[in-house]
C-alpha cells in the first residue's frame, strides 16, 4: 500500500528554522517527482516547492532563497529545510507524489495524485 508519511513540523519563532521529511513507501521512489504544498486555513492549497527523480528543482516566489527541497532516493524520503520562518509561513504542509515518472518540477497540484496526510508548521511572531 503506497503511503507519504510527513514530520517535522512544529512551532517555531519568526526568523528560526524546521525541517521537514517526507517518508515514502508501497512504491518505487526513484522515478517519481516529489512536490510540497501547504494549506493555511482559510485558503487555498498552494504550492511550496518541487523536485524531479534526477534532482532539478522549482519553487513558489514565497519559498525561493529560503526554503530547499531535496531527496534521498536510497532512503526514499523527501525534504524541505525551510530558513528565515515569517508568521506567513504558518500552514499545513503536504508532500505529494507526480502522477507521472519521469515528470518535470511541475507547481500544479493536478500534476500529484498521492499525497501525504500533512504536517502543521506554525510560526510566531
Amino acid at each position: 500500500q503506497m503511503q507519504l508519511v510527513e514530520s517535522g513540523g512544529g512551532l517555531v519563532q519568526a526568523g528560526g528554522s524546521l525541517r521537514l521529511s517526507c517518508a515514502a513507501s508501497g512504491y518505487f521512489f526513484t522515478p517519481y517527482g516529489m512536490g510540497w504544498f501547504r494549506q493555511a486555513p482559510g485558503k487555498e492549497r498552494e504550492f511550496v516547492a518541487a523536485i524531479t527523480w534526477n534532482g532539478y528543482t522549482n519553487y513558489a516566489d514565497v519559498a525561493e532563497g529560503r526554503f530547499t527541497i531535496s531527496r534521498d532516493n536510497a532512503k526514499k524520503t523527501l525534504y524541505l529545510q525551510m530558513n528565515s520562518l515569517e508568521p506567513q509561513d504558518t500552514a499545513v504542509y503536504y508532500c505529494a507524489r507526480s502522477f507521472a515518472t519521469y515528470s518535470s518540477a511541475s507547481g500544479l497540484t493536478a500534476r500529484y495524485d498521492q499525497w501525504g496526510q500533512g504536517t502543521q508548521v506554525t510560526v510566531s511572531s
